[in-house]
């Protein structure tokens, strides 16, 4: 027997085990997946939890029902991968042994990069919304907040869905208003970014979406670090921003056992081939996910797109085929802008998001970069669609793995 192994059950290595599970010959391949966690999060759901429209029951599940039957699941901490003989070592001294390994180990926060973060105040008047235990924190702050400066913050780039801390600015612009309290608040974004958005066309749309709802931008905002005594952020060039409650995004790390494995970026993220996903040191080595330094979104729509064209890549690998760079950094995400409304945002490496419509061209339902109420129940449908096909291996009718340019008003490119 052969033996692949996947390290992380979170969203990609979950879906992986369900694709392969049901590709790999059961005779000749044992697959197994390892975390140490029994926990599986719906992390999108952590957006709306401190504003009480999920539940903490909606947004967490006993993960072992999302591993298919013939997955071999340890419940261990991962203690270092050793490339070099093809094991895996965990806790209590166990070993496995790979013939191909899958990285899907993620990205975690880590608030200790800034001084002064993970303080004294750490989940009093500055909080996360990342983690479970981060957005629960901040749910029940909100819900007696009287009122003051709400400074929403991001640390550095890439961080896991980059449009979240914008969705966070603009739903708490509508919980303030429905709260009968928004003229005692003032919203200030402030991002290390030139400007809201990573892209410039979708930077203008939540620009005037920033202005429209009374939300200040503070932009090129590269922080040093947190003075919590006097409810301060700095940056490097000494510009500060005050605060009575802080919600940021700290930088985003890969996992520690990739530093512990010497295989990562200075990020911890694990160098690969953004069209292969074979990792660019290791030939029997592939990620998928957060945890890759792909110059893709860190998103579960990312995750789900990659899963489909590594999955045909790893049976080319065993068939000692040529692997296809196929994938092209497609990213499909809501951005949850208030009031019952979203927008769609549909994009690669090579395109940035656009107007038009998804997922039919020219048919839509959903239109792309435009404020709508079916994108808002788009964004609220996808919980259900996470649940029952995304995390199961299902693939999802109309939508391909490589973004797809019809339908799309794509500026023409003058010679």
């Amino acid at each position: 027997m052969k033996n692949l192994v996947i390290l992380g059950a979170g969203t990609a290595g979950t879906m992986m085990a369900n694709h392969l599970v049901k590709k790999l010959p059961r005779k000749e391949w044992k697959l197994t997946i390892v975390d140490q966690y029994k926990t599986h999060y719906y992390q999108p759901g952590f957006l709306f939890l401190p504003f009480d429209i999920y539940s903490t029951k909606q947004v967490k599940k006993n993960g072992k029902k999302f591993i298919p039957k013939g997955v071999d699941y340890i419940q261990k901490k991962i203690e270092r991968i050793v490339p070099e003989t093809n094991k895996v070592l965990l806790e209590q001294g166990d070993e496995l042994a790979y013939d191909i390994l899958i990285i899907a180990t993620g990205t975690k926060i880590a608030p200790d990069e800034i001084e002064g973060m993970n303080g004294p105040m750490w989940y009093k008047n500055i909080f996360d919304f990342y983690t479970y235990e981060g957005a629960k924190a901040l749910r029940d702050k909100l819900r007696e907040w009287k009122g003051g400066k709400l400074v929403v913050h991001i640390t550095e780039m890439p961080i896991k869905c980059p449009v979240a801390p914008l969705e966070f600015a603009f739903l708490a612009d509508s919980y303030f208003k429905n709260k009968g309290m928004r003229d005692q608040v003032d919203i200030t974004f402030v991002t290390p970014l030139g400007g809201a958005f990573t892209k410039p066309k979708a930077t203008k749309a939540l620009h005037y979406l920033l202005e429209e709802k009374g939300i200040k931008e503070v932009t090129d905002f590269n922080i040093e670090r947190v003075d919590y005594e006097n409810n301060k952020i700095i940056d490097y060039a000494d510009t500060e921003v005050e605060y009575d409650l802080l919600v940021t995004v700290p930088t985003n790390m890969g996992d520690a056992v990739i530093e512990r494995s010497g295989m990562g970026d200075d990020l911890n993220f694990v160098p690969t081939n953004k069209g292969s996903l074979q990792t660019t040191d290791y030939e029997n080595i592939f990620a998928i996910g957060d945890a890759t330094n792909l110059p893709a979104s860190k998103a579960g729509s990312v995750a789900h797109f990659e899963a489909e064209i590594l999955t045909d890549n790893i049976l080319r690998y065993i068939q000692g085929q040529p692997l296809k760079e196929e994938f092209d950094g497609h990213a499909n995400c809501f951005i949850e802008t208030g009031n019952g409304k979203a927008l769609l945002i549909d994009f690669n490496y090579t395109h940035e998001p656009v107007e038009g419509t998804f997922p039919f061209p020219g048919v839509g339902p959903l239109q792309l970069l435009k404020e709508s109420r079916t994108n808002h129940m788009g964004k609220m449908a996808f919980r259900w669609v996470y649940w029952n096909l995304l995390i199961k291996g299902v693939h999802i009718p109309f939508v391909s793995a490589t973004m797809n340019e019809k339908g799309k008003h794509f500026e023409e490119v003058t010679q």
